[in-house]
């Protein structure tokens, strides 16, 4: 059996597809969640979830939370006498969650659908995907919840073409993915978030409240113990809000009690400045997506922090409309991701959906850039697919040599945002060595081809002499042969082929051409200005910008005809 789970920063769920739809697999305390906690005691044995989080409350050295903000890092956490990776520990967690389904179920389950923020990239996917593999499971496919969630609504279910923009606002991340619909098509257009921000980081604001109201207690003088009571006690004022609008923190701090009330008025003017920070992702989702705020359909809220009422009170000021909450926001991910399982499955009571998803990191390489005459700068950082492509894309760059009789030229393959090369994450080089000329007589064609299941082709063609060079950029934790990847790259070649090729196209150009050779005046000069627009758009690859210069340019040849 295919189970979904929801890898949660705060919270971890495990879920699985029945005859009536999606359910939430109870854990061995007959919760929904399990806390994504691990701690060790003094013997080596490893706990997780509630256990791990009493233990963490008595011996905070030896248990460990949060470390999914660290997952694809080198970081380690050391509980006890041990140290773990991210990795390792959220693999305890997966192992917890696969337990509970098997005891649950009465059948061993070796498979999984894993979600994951829309905003990870590819070295975080790769250690989700090992930290499954780890815990004994086959992960069938990494999913990002805003997809899911977007599955649990039923919102691939509706009629037509629809916009939705998911506001995922879990314990520790932050994303928003905006994704459209046609027909049986569920397409993500943008991603952008914040991996940093979460439902913790609002719990931490009571808590500075807390030591502003009482300036005597030396917070740098507590010891772990203290500080994680307070911290616990923060977050139970937090959720004291969802019942009125004041709430109360009650702290034992070296044996005398503090009792602190606190206002929601008071509460959402403290937060304004992470409420800022969700802003900020919200408005480059809408311009990466091309839309504006009016065009959005529905905006579903995902995420255990979004039971806030300030989190709420802000969404509807944000989006100018009540926000869609129907489903448990702490259940709809591990739904969601349940019911692609049931897809991966094939069950006759779920209908197919074709799921896109695009890159939600640059990829580029690293060039030399002549800024004056005569005068370069390097280390600057190329993008060849850029972020929120839809993926499986394929793009080419043309680079030329910047020295006199250069005979090998260098391609960097890197991901990332910044214009600056050595602030992306290397994923690795190559060579290429061209014939000695004239510095910028000599050039290659740099063809980047990336799949949904994180395979990165990279392709270098010498122009003058057609030598190649050619390496895969595979997932380490790929479940694929060579064979396999071969033949997925061979099912995606038709993406290499220059839009300039394809048959439509080329007899386009051509008509336009001839219209360009017949006319003279405005309408010559207006056959050029539309063929350029369209040539530029087939050289970008980018299948938007390509429809609309083609739809123009077909306007241009049928008013043309109404001319004749």
């Amino acid at each position: 059996m295919i189970v979904g789970i929801d890898l949660g920063t705060t919270n971890s769920l495990v879920a699985y597809y029945t005859e009536d739809g999606p359910k939430i697999i109870p854990n061995r305390l007959g919760k929904s969640m399990t806390p994504s906690v691990v701690g060790i005691d003094e013997e080596g044995q490893i706990y997780v979830g509630e256990s791990a989080m009493e233990q963490m409350l008595l011996h905070p050295d030896r248990g460990a939370s949060l470390f999914k903000r660290s997952m694809g890092s080198n970081r380690k956490f050391t509980l006890g006498s041990k140290s773990f990776t991210a990795e390792e520990l959220s693999s305890f967690v997966l192992r917890f969650l696969k337990e509970d389904a098997e005891a649950y179920l009465g059948e061993t389950v070796t498979e999984a659908v894993i979600s994951v923020p829309a905003y990870f990239n590819d070295a975080r996917r790769r250690a989700t995907k090992r930290a499954g593999e780890l815990a004994g499971l086959k992960v069938e496919r990494i999913i990002s919840e805003p997809t899911a969630a977007a599955i649990a609504y039923g919102l691939w279910q509706q009629k037509g073409q629809a916009r939705f923009l998911v506001f995922d606002l879990g314990g520790g991340t932050f994303d928003v993915s905006i994704l459209e619909l046609y027909d049986t098509i569920l397409e993500v257009h943008a991603v952008a978030g914040d991996n940093f921000l979460g439902g913790e980081d609002f719990t931490a604001v009571l808590e500075k409240m807390f030591y502003e109201e009482f300036p005597q207690i030396d917070r740098f003088s507590l010891n772990e113990k203290t500080c994680a009571h307070i911290r616990k006690q923060a977050e139970l004022c937090k959720m004291g809000f969802g019942q009125s609008r004041s709430s109360v923190m009650k702290c034992n701090v070296k044996g005398e009690e503090y009792t602190f009330t606190v206002e929601l008025s008071d509460y959402e003017e403290a937060c304004e400045e992470l409420l800022d920070r969700i802003r900020q992702p919200v408005k480059r989702s809408l311009k990466d997506a091309h839309i504006r705020l009016s065009d959005i359909d529905k905006v579903v809220l995902v995420g255990g922090a979004t039971k806030s009422p300030v989190i709420r009170k802000f969404a509807g000021k944000l989006f100018h409309m009540i926000p869609d909450t129907n489903v448990n926001p702490d259940e709809t991910v591990a739904l969601g991701a349940a019911i692609q399982a049931a897809m991966k499955e094939r069950k006759d009571s779920v209908r197919e959906v074709i799921l896109t998803d695009v890159c939600p990191f640059t990829l580029g390489t690293e060039v030399v850039r002549e800024y004056e005459e005569h005068r370069f700068e390097d280390g600057v950082f190329l993008p060849i697919i850029e972020r929120n492509t839809v993926i499986p894309a394929s793009r080419t760059e043309r680079l030329y040599t910047v020295r006199d009789n250069q005979t090998k030229i260098r391609v960097h393959i890197l991901q990332g945002e910044s214009r600056f090369a050595a602030n992306n994450l290397s994923l690795g080089e190559l060579f290429i060595e061209v014939p000695a000329g004239k510095a910028g007589e000599e050039a290659v064609d740099v063809t980047y081809t990336y799949d949904i299941n994180s395979i990165l082709e990279v392709e270098i063609k010498s122009v003058s002499d057609g030598k190649k060079v050619r390496q895969v950029f595979k997932d380490q934790g790929l479940d694929m042969s060579e064979e396999e990847i071969e033949e997925r790259l061979e099912t995606l070649s038709y993406l290499k082929i220059h839009p300039r090729e394809k048959e439509e196209n080329k007899f386009l150009l051509l008509r336009g051409e001839r219209i360009y050779e017949e006319s003279l005046g405005i309408k010559r000069a207006q056959a050029e200005r539309v063929l350029r627009n369209f040539e530029h758009a087939l050289d970008s690859y980018d299948g938007d910008r390509i429809a609309e210069a083609k739809q123009e340019l077909i306007e241009f040849l049928e008013k043309h005809d109404e001319w004749e």
